[in-house]
């Protein structure tokens, strides 16, 4: 800018600048542009979200009564898509991780005996898994979803899941261990209290994280109710779907937050907590049992 008023001169400038202003005016009044740069940032904005709800909603069907259903929710994405696909190979991988994680098949009966130790753990462990699998393969069902967004939640979700599974069946053998009194299942192995916490503090994190994932996953589909043309029975259901994922986030949050503060004689309580869900889930679902008029959606 220096340079052009030292070759032309202060009133170059400013006819310069005032025929910036004046194309701008045309342009304004022609309709093309508002009076305002922000408006129209805004408006590109808004105009790009628009671009992606059409092509979500050109994917649907013209009637969407026709459409098998579930529960009463019209299924959208009856067809298995990629990203669901991933998703079952990265849920049936970890269940390998967990088969092979013994490093050897029994090649005797004392060795064969002290493998089926570890099968209450293995069991429980595939259980807790099944209700996270269910929870996407429900999602994919409802919704059909495999925008930018969406595959980026589900892709942090195999990340997390895929590191929280050396917890969760550590967590699980000693459990077993505990209740059994040493019949089944493993001790912890842990030498100090700060790594039974670490252990526990390791599992809150890997259950918050995936719970909180199937919470945004449910929360996408819920900003896209619009383009998704969800009825009123569907954004009930979607919401109930935010609300009740997250109830585990709550829990693993609290099971967190007593891992790092309890003392070691009660450190047992950070997992422990984790069986409150078998009464708040079924609470949650009776409370959304009721009349769907009658529940407060945003």
């Amino acid at each position: 800018m220096t340079t052009f008023v030292e070759c032309y001169g202060d009133s170059s400038l400013h006819i310069v600048t005032e025929s910036i202003k004046l194309s701008r005016i045309q342009r304004v009044i022609a309709g093309k542009m508002s009076a305002s740069p922000i408006a129209d940032d805004c408006a590109n904005i808004g105009s790009q979200m628009n671009e992606r709800a059409q092509e979500i909603a050109s994917g649907l069907p013209p009637d969407l009564d026709a459409l098998p259903r579930l529960g009463g929710f019209r299924l959208r994405g009856i067809a298995m898509t990629r990203l669901e696909t991933f998703i079952d190979a990265a849920f049936a991988f970890a269940i390998t991780m967990l088969v092979i994680a013994t490093q050897q098949i029994p090649d005797d009966i004392e060795t064969l005996l002290a493998a089926f130790k570890n099968v209450p753990a293995f069991v429980a462990s595939i259980a807790v898994l099944g209700i996270f699998w269910r929870g996407h393969w429900l999602w994919s069902r409802r919704y059909g979803l495999e925008d930018g967004v969406s595959i980026f939640i589900s892709w942090a979700m195999i990340v997390t899941m895929l590191i929280y599974i050396y917890p969760l069946k550590a967590i699980f053998s000693s459990m077993w261990f505990l209740v059994s009194g040493g019949r089944v299942g493993h001790v912890l192995g842990a030498h100090s209290e700060s790594q039974v916490r670490a252990v526990f503090a390791i599992f809150a994190l890997g259950f918050t994280a995936i719970a909180l994932e199937m919470v945004l996953l449910n929360l996408r589909a819920w900003q896209l109710r619009e383009p998704l043309r969800l009825n009123a029975r569907e954004r009930v259901m979607t919401f109930n779907e935010v609300t009740g994922w997250s109830i585990p986030v709550g829990v693993g949050l609290i099971s967190l937050v007593l891992a790092l503060c309890l003392p070691g004689t009660q450190i047992q309580w950070s997992g422990w907590i984790y069986f409150s869900m078998a009464i708040l889930v079924p609470l949650h679902r009776a409370y959304f049992r009721r009349n769907p008029q009658e529940i407060p959606i945003p």
